[in-house]
């Protein structure tokens, strides 16, 4: 695990305006540590292939270590931690897809991130049937020992999460009734783990805000590769997504319009060599053109959730 000290190297690396993915993992394998990295001066950088003068002045900004130390205090108070691509707690699956992020802030559960999950997906206006399906599924699949992974939006992400709960809460109403039930066996129902496209300290959707609460209360995780502070912008959304199938064994796509984001998620499942799961939907539904679609494609049609399994 990493120290107060390791920590505030991690944030500052996540702090760098422009500094992808590629030249994160260029630098790091070149001086292994965030720290070593701070410690260059502009010539040392400027001789590293693929960082420009601009990136440089980035890396070099006054003002970052002291931001970094800021979010440190008030990741303290608010349950939030940060964990890098070389920590134990790191999701294996993630760790082996092209475009890793090089460090995750979490909120919550750390010691879930490598349970196996399911990932489940679909329209944020989801019909009474989506959000039928969605809680159907995040119920069984929970209940069965599976996380349940999605990005915290309206719709079929949050009725996802709500299956996952009620099996949480089910089983907490239990141990209240029977002492002699062991809650904190590893090998009992899954959690849920919600991916943003936000800093941490900022609920988006606001009206999500409870249901992250209860996420948390009952044992899941909140987590982002945004630093806190990062405000909804649209690009963050689709990055987000790579991570939502990089962290499951595969992903159930529930409802989906003909251009709908979820089948950006499809894609990156594809390329990250995911299993893709259909439910298949009403042929009068604009809800469904794009689930059904995948089913034409080969995608896998599920009715039950013992057909994931």
């Amino acid at each position: 695990m990493l120290d107060v000290e390791e920590k505030r190297y991690w944030i500052w690396f996540s702090l760098i305006k422009n500094l992808g993915v590629k030249r994160k993992q260029k630098l790091l394998e070149i001086y292994q540590t965030p720290k070593k990295i701070f410690e260059l001066n502009k010539k040392e950088l400027l001789k590293v292939k693929g960082i420009g003068e601009q990136i440089v002045d980035n890396i070099l900004e006054k003002g970052l270590i002291e931001r970094a130390d800021k979010h440190i205090l008030y990741m303290e108070k608010n349950n939030i931690d940060i964990i890098s691509i070389k920590d134990r707690n790191y999701p294996q699956n993630l760790r082996n897809i092209y475009d890793p992020p090089i460090s995750l802030y979490v909120k919550g559960n750390k010691n879930i991130l490598n349970n196996k999950g399911i990932a489940i997906i679909g329209c944020r206006d989801a019909s009474e049937y989506g959000k039928k399906v969605a809680k159907y599924f995040g119920y069984n699949l929970s209940k069965n020992g599976t996380n349940i992974i999605s990005g915290l939006a309206k719709g079929v992400d949050s009725y996802s999460h709500f299956g996952n709960l009620y099996v949480l809460l089910e089983k907490e109403n239990l141990q209240k009734n029977d002492n002699s039930l062991n809650m904190n066996n590893s090998n009992n129902c899954g959690k849920p783990i919600a991916v943003v496209g936000t800093g941490l300290d900022i609920v988006y959707p606001k009206e999500n805000k409870k249901l992250e609460e209860k996420i948390i209360q009952l044992g899941g995780s909140i987590i982002s590769e945004y630093p806190l502070g990062t405000k909804v912008e649209k690009m963050n959304f689709p990055a987000r997504n790579r991570i939502i199938s990089g962290m499951s064994m595969g992903v159930l796509v529930v409802e989906a319009k003909e251009k709908s984001g979820t089948l950006i998620t499809v894609d990156f499942a594809l390329e990250q060599g995911r299993d893709v799961f259909v439910v298949p939907g009403n042929i009068n539904s604009i809800n469904s053109v794009g689930t059904n679609d995948l089913i034409k494609q080969g995608a896998k049609l599920v009715t039950n959730y013992k057909e994931i399994y």
